[in-house]
């Protein structure tokens, strides 16, 4: 027995068989993985599964020549490997190798059959693939579909709804600043910076001529958000979580949200706002890319600057007029719009973008960063407060 500290930190002794086991499930048999370990019941099955997705030449579960990856152009028989990989593997895994069997073994075709959608592992990536095929999806499989999509959304939405209202309702208290505040409501911080001048060092403390408060939350709209989001096939994750978030935004009366998605064309779908799910097959993933234009609809949107947050999510590769688009960045910022520009809404990270107009962005006072779902609260929070963004380290 050796120390083994692979397993999840725990420095637990291993016996070497097990770990010519693990070895073998994970170099996929044949004379070439030098394990010379033979697998059997689960294991083997377990074996038969990846095989069908990530095999190539070599040996099967029985160590024999000649298996290949492949799940046949069969929607049962990829129903079945479906279900299988939801056997022998946790969720987060069935996730990952079911991406891997859509971009590998082309399943999108097979998704748009009933059988195989009640098969699959939902998730926000799922939910890409549903809207991009969207399109030439049967009247059969639609319903299967959206209730598919629906699942994911509302998941979505228990995990980041309340969080989201109390970070923005907050947000929109500080924000409401008054002069004559009562004594609870005082800003203290913003107080003593607005009354430095007034300090008297004599008695060491600040005699305040101007009080400064928080006002606090009304039914009225204050604040204006327009979401204007970049429909191409890259940003599939980032159209379904700033579909939920919008329907989150639209939920609160003090603020007035409008969402509009573009590739070379603008749709505004604020009219769905109260069903993200509507919103979702509202868009139609892929195509060309007219940030130019969508800016323009927005613009022609704001009728109070000083209080509109304008969220771009674009990975802005532009297809328009660039000049113009950043000329529109421009006047919206100096007519006191606060501008807000994501490379992307997910999980993911930073996707492939283009950093001569994420530069430009910058210099006009609009860093464009990636930001994940639960960052995006904090990021709206600044905005709505018109203070520095929370700008991850890159």
């Amino acid at each position: 027995m050796t120390e083994d500290t692979t397993t999840g930190g725990t420095n637990r002794a291993v016996p070497a068989d097990e770990r010519m086991r693990r070895w073998r499930l994970v170099l996929g048999g044949g004379a070439a993985d030098g394990t010379g370990c033979a697998l059997a019941g689960r294991d083997a099955a377990m074996d038969r599964t990846l095989g069908a997705l990530y095999g190539g030449d070599g040996g099967g579960a029985d160590g024999k020549a000649g298996r290949t990856a492949g799940l046949g152009g069969s929607a049962p028989q990829a129903a079945r490997w479906l279900g299988d990989i939801r056997t022998y593997f946790p969720s987060s895994v069935v996730q990952v190798m079911q991406r891997d069997a859509i971009d590998r073994l082309g399943l999108s075709a097979m998704l748009l059959e009933p059988e195989m959608l009640e098969a699959v592992e939902a998730d926000v990536h799922l939910v890409g693939t549903l809207l991009s095929l969207n399109k030439v999806m049967p009247e059969t499989t639609k319903e299967t579909a959206r209730a598919v999509v629906r699942k994911v959304v509302e998941d979505l939405e228990r995990k980041l709804a309340t969080r989201t209202r109390a970070t923005l309702t907050g947000a929109l208290d500080r924000s409401a600043r008054i002069n004559r505040p009562r004594h609870r409501d005082i800003d203290w911080n913003r107080t003593i910076r607005a009354n430095l001048k007034h300090y008297l060092p004599e008695h060491g403390t600040i005699v305040p001529e101007r009080l400064i408060g928080y006002g606090r939350a009304s039914q009225a709209v204050k604040k204006d958000v327009v979401l204007c989001i970049d429909q191409s096939g890259s940003m599939a994750a980032s159209v379904v979580y700033a579909s939920v978030f919008g329907a989150v935004l639209a939920s609160m009366r003090s603020i007035d949200t409008k969402l509009v998605v573009f590739d070379t064309a603008v749709v505004d779908l604020t009219d769905r706002l109260d069903d993200p799910v509507d919103v979702l097959f509202g868009t139609q993933l892929g195509g060309g890319t007219d940030i130019n234009r969508a800016l323009a609809y927005c613009q022609s949107l704001i009728t109070r600057p000083a209080e509109t947050v304008v969220v771009l999510i674009s990975d802005l590769y532009e297809g328009g007029i660039r000049d113009e688009m950043l000329k529109r960045v421009a006047a919206m910022k100096g007519a006191g719009v606060q501008f807000v520009a994501l490379l992307a809404l997910s999980d993911e990270g930073a996707p492939s973008y283009d950093r001569e107009h994420a530069a430009a962005l910058a210099a006009l006072g609009a860093p464009a960063f990636a930001c994940t779902p639960d960052l995006f609260p904090e990021v709206m929070a600044a905005a709505l407060e018109k203070r520095p963004l929370p700008v991850p380290e890159a």
